[in-house]
């Protein structure tokens, strides 16, 4: 299934930038990264839940914010790109 999983984590305090970049950092393990704050996972359910279990333990839920838009499986066609950032096929090799 096609997840985009965008997160919003307050840095005003040593603990968030840490946070921030733990929450990157585990995003970066299943997806591309398309804007500072946004990534696109192609990735099956159950490894899905268990980024999501791992992500809303390392967020503080009273400053911060992770949301996740379902694409399922028929995603091709639901997302245009316009711009300066190079377009890349998620269903490709994930080179880390």
């Amino acid at each position: 299934m096609f997840v985009i999983i965008a997160y919003d984590v307050n840095t005003t305090t040593a603990g968030g930038r840490k946070n921030l970049r733990l929450v990157s950092k585990e995003c970066e393990k299943y997806g591309q990264r398309v804007q500072n704050s946004l990534f696109e996972c192609l990735i099956d359910y159950g490894t899905f839940l268990k980024l999501k279990n791992k992500l809303e333990d390392i967020i503080d839920l009273e400053n911060d914010s992770l949301r996740y838009y379902y694409l399922g499986n028929k995603w091709k066609g639901k997302i245009e790109h316009v711009g300066a950032k190079q377009n890349y096929d998620p269903s490709g090799t994930l080179i880390l």
